[in-house]
């Protein structure tokens, strides 16, 4: 099944500790269903000092649901996204406004 959600797509959080909070794609991992959203579902992580790297408290960004995501349509409001074909390739619509998001 084609991604409705790819890297580098602006999301906002619709359920969880971070409802509401925007935030773009840094990566997907379609068989578990999970994005890591970049300054989104943050947890510190402790690690050791070592001769290459400082040691402490690392805030580390952690995969969040994809369905709890949404995408941001060109007003800033949360869409749900469809497919269409245009020019016979497969493209990606705003449910919302019916705008191509990749072209």
């Amino acid at each position: 099944m084609a991604a409705k959600l790819r890297k580098g797509d602006k999301v906002v959080v619709l359920a969880g500790k971070d409802k509401g909070q925007q935030g773009t794609i840094q990566s997907v991992d379609p068989k578990a269903g999970k994005a890591i959203v970049e300054g989104i579902n943050m947890a510190i992580r402790h690690t050791r000092q070592s001769q290459t790297s400082q040691g402490g408290r690392i805030p580390k960004a952690l995969p969040i649901q994809l369905s709890n995501l949404a995408m941001l349509d060109k007003n800033g409001k949360p869409t749900r996204v469809g497919f269409k074909i245009e020019d016979g390739k497969k493209v990606r619509i705003a449910k919302t406004t019916g705008d191509v998001i990749d072209a």
